[in-house]
Order: structure tokens, then sequence, then C-alpha cells
């Protein structure tokens, strides 16, 4: 029986992106249609973008990774696309290893909900190499089994594990850990392919804040494996998967404690470029509906 063709997308966040973006559009549109979510650019990245061949949807103000990323999830999801492959739009991700994430997706009997690239830590600058091996351990440690990158995000991630991350309360670069976390507890496939290990240019990447909000993330996905772990003893005869959003329950109760602020504005909305009216956004492969993180217009 032949296996029906899937429809996959690169998704590309950037901020501020406008001297590289260019390039990783093209890149890219080699393999895939694009899409890029301008995270509040100050400078010319969605210009630059869509005149390099992308579809681009502009958010404003600048909201983090997670936030571009859940925004391009709903739009991708809206378009009918069964899967996405996120890089960004530094650079630091080759849009030539592409077709190694598209053959993982075709490997498996039935297509992985989340396909990961694995970084070679030894090539990496001292200092992220001992961040990235700590953090490797740390979230090792926390969900019981071995990850061989937890941090990277080169990756592919299937419609229901997009539909999940819809309602994640994350904005920041812990979205991608809990996604990893999500995708463990609840027994959805998971691979890994190599890539290239690529550094140079600026991050983003606040050491600090990056650091408190990833061990909050680990110990939240620490509670959500435990939790899991302690049902699946209290039933032994029982066979069945996770009830659905414990780990959603879990993971938002922990960040009420621990956030500070309150909820992100409701007037934090990506500007109009062109094209249709929003819409509500309704998953027919999942029971009810649900809708984009925010209402936003595209440039196709």
């Amino acid at each position: 029986m032949t296996r029906p063709t899937l429809r996959v997308v690169a998704l590309v966040p950037a901020h501020d992106e406008g001297p590289r973006i260019g390039a990783v559009v093209e890149a890219a549109a080699r393999h895939l249609a694009v899409l890029v979510v301008d995270d509040g650019s100050t400078d010319d990245t969605a210009a630059r973008a869509q005149a390099a061949g992308a579809r681009v949807i502009r958010q404003r103000p600048n909201r983090g990774k997670g936030a571009a990323l859940r925004t391009g999830f709903a739009d991708a999801l809206e378009q009918g696309f069964d899967a996405v492959v996120t890089l960004d739009g530094d650079g630091q991700h080759d849009p030539a290893e592409i077709p190694r994430f598209l053959a993982a997706l075709g490997a498996m009997d039935e297509p992985p909900d989340l396909v990961i690239g694995c970084r070679d830590f030894r090539r990496m600058p001292p200092v992220r190499r001992l961040a990235n091996v700590l953090g490797r351990r740390a979230f090792s440690w926390a969900v019981g089994r071995d990850i061989p990158d937890n941090q990277s995000g080169y990756r592919l991630v299937g419609r229901r594990l997009m539909v999940e991350m819809l309602t994640s309360d994350e904005s920041g670069f812990e979205f991608e850990v809990e996604m990893l976390t999500t995708c463990l507890h609840r027994g959805w496939r998971l691979a890994w392919v190599p890539i290239r290990t690529i550094y140079g240019g600026p991050s983003h990447i606040r050491p600090t804040h990056h650091l408190r909000q990833f061990i909050r993330a680990t110990l939240i996905a620490r509670r959500a494996m435990r939790a899991g772990r302690e049902a699946a003893t209290a039933r032994p005869k029982v066979r069945q998967r996770p009830a659905a959003g414990s780990a959603r329950e879990i993971h938002q109760a922990t960040t009420r404690r621990s956030l500070r602020g309150g909820p992100e504005p409701r007037d934090a909305t990506p500007s109009v470029e062109a094209g249709s009216q929003s819409r509500r956004v309704t998953d027919r492969r999942a029971p009810g509906g649900f809708r984009p993180d925010t209402d936003r217009q595209a440039v196709r």
C-alpha cells in the first residue's frame, strides 16, 4: 500500500536577521516552500525574506522564539501541512540538510512526531560546548533516558505535536524544551538525524535568563515524566496512554507559580502585510478546534 505524500513547509522564526535571512530562504526554498515569522524585527528582515521567495507573517511586538514558532504552527495547520521543518534565520542551520529530515519522515512505518537535528558538541566553542553538555545531562536525568541534543532548534515537527503546542505558555527558547517533554510524556514517535555544527554571527540568547528558564523547564519535565511513571505503576494491568492534558496541566501549574509577570498583552498581534482576512482555524483531525496564537494576515 502506497503511503500518501505528506505536505511539509520550512518554518523560519527570525528577529533582526536582515543580513542573513535572504540566503537562508533561498537555500531552504530549493527543498520546501518557506514561511518566515518576523518576530518584531526593527530592520528589513521581512522585506528581504519576501524578496527571497518566502511567505512572511509579521508579528508585533517582539515576543520570543517560542511565540514565533507557535504562530507558524497555527498557520501551517491552517494551510493543511502535515509537518514543518524549523530552522533558524541566522545561518546556523544548513538548509541543505533538510532532505535528512524528510528522509527520516519516510523511514518509519508511522511518521515520527518529532525529528531533532543532533549536533556534534565537540565542534562548538568551549563555553557553548560546556553549556550544551551540562544541559544534555541534566535533561536526560530529568526524563530518565539519554537525550543526545535537547536544545537543537533544527527540527521536523509533526501535525499532532504542533496542535498540542498551540496551548503552550512558553514564549522563549524553553518552548523547544517543552516540545520534547510533551513528545516523551505522551510516548509519541521521536527520531534523530545528524546535522552540521555551525557557529558564527550574533546570538539572541541571554545567558543568565536562558539558564534560569532552562532549569525551570527541566524541572517541569522531571515532574511530568515522574507523574507518568507513577500513573503507570498504579495501574499495572491496564495499558493506556497518559491522560490527555496531564503534561500540560503540570507544566501550566508550575509555570504559574514560577512566573512573575501576567499573561501576554492582547494587543500584541502581527501587523497586516497582505492577504485574506484572519479566520478561525479548526483541525479536523483532532477533537474540538483551536485558535491561532494571534490573529494575523500573511504575505503570499
